[in-house]
């Protein structure tokens, strides 16, 4: 398999994939217009959320990320709302986006959130993003207890002899770098490991027993836990780097469904939505209640202890001159 590159939307790029199917949801507005679209890649929101979109919107899926923005440059297909993963997000045209508005519903979010919304800008600037939803990158296991015993070795499992050819890693270069710290020996030895680099549907391929771990975005796997008894899924203590998702409004657009919004941060749409992975970035102390008679496990995962979260960053945009050092090094560690 050909190896990804550093694009400009190397930032937690989760994949380009071909094709486009849309299935749109809702009723049409008043005085013979139709009525506003949220539009968004499948599996990437949650459908006890999407479901309670007010009816005055349409909800309309894509494919993927790359579908989401492909329609949206279409004139004749603007959305009111897009729905993107925080890298994503980043390599739109920020003239293409107003801000979110909703100040009430974004000051309820944590500080971390706050960089995010403003897609990285300089503080000060406006929020052009409701950031929802954030999560690290996991590992998960298939069938493989003797690597979950020594958890304690972090993302150095992932260079074990025994998954050679084995491993399913993202399709982000930028991720991979980040878990192996730029170190070259040790990105080359990673990429000597890797089966694909598929985070959409390298899930796949550990299901079907084709590779035996891959790294995925913790809301990909959570919901598994229970229902699969071959997997594992490990955040080392050395933490990962952060994936967002985000609502955007681009220009033009009417004003977002605050009430809807808002659900999202409250019971009992919060319970449901954090059993199947989907964290909101809320004060500690509010997802703890809401985590209240979950399995320990799944809590832990949920919300890890507060040293390791600090050791999650987000990834900013990357400077021209520092993507180039890291297609660089990419490149250079080729397996």
């Amino acid at each position: 398999m050909v190896a990804p590159t550093l694009s400009r939307r190397q930032a937690l790029q989760l994949g380009v994939n071909a094709g486009l199917a849309l299935t749109s949801l809702g009723l049409l507005g008043g005085c013979g217009r139709e009525a506003p679209r949220l539009r968004a890649s499948r599996g990437d929101l949650p459908a006890a959320w999407a479901t309670q979109l007010p009816r005055s919107w349409q909800l309309q899926w894509c494919d993927d990320p790359a579908a989401v923005e492909q329609q949206q440059a279409n004139a004749n297909g603007r959305a009111g709302l897009l729905q993107l993963s925080d890298g994503w997000a980043n390599g739109l045209d920020r003239a293409a986006v107003q801000p979110f508005g909703q100040p009430a519903l974004l000051a309820r979010l944590t500080p971390a959130a706050a960089p995010v919304a403003r897609l990285f800008a300089p503080e000060g600037a406006p929020a052009l993003a409701f950031p929802w939803s954030y999560g690290p990158w996991v590992l998960l296991l298939r069938d493989r207890p003797d690597l979950a015993r020594r958890a304690e070795e972090g993302w150095q499992l992932l260079l074990d002899p025994s998954l050679r050819g084995r491993l399913v890693l993202p399709s982000s270069p930028r991720v991979s770098i980040a878990l192996m710290e730029a170190d070259p020996g040790r990105l080359r030895q990673l990429r000597r490991q890797a089966l694909a680099y598929d985070d959409r549907d390298g899930l796949s391929l550990l299901l079907a027993g084709e590779a035996e771990a891959a790294v995925l975005p913790r809301q990909r796997v959570l919901p598994l836990l229970r229902r699969d008894p071959r997997l594992r899924i490990l955040l080392p203590a050395s933490g990962a780097p952060l994936s967002w998702n985000l609502l955007l409004r681009p220009s033009g657009g009417p004003e977002p469904p605050g009430e809807w919004l808002a659900e999202v941060l409250e019971p009992p749409l919060l319970a449901r939505l954090l059993a199947a992975g989907w964290v909101p970035p809320l004060p500690r102390g509010q997802l703890q209640e809401a985590l209240r008679g979950f399995p320990d496990e799944q809590a832990h995962l949920l919300l890890p202890p507060e040293p390791v979260l600090a050791r999650c960053p987000s990834l900013p945009p990357l400077e021209a001159a520092e993507r180039q050092r890291l297609q660089i090094l990419w490149d250079q560690t080729a397996a």
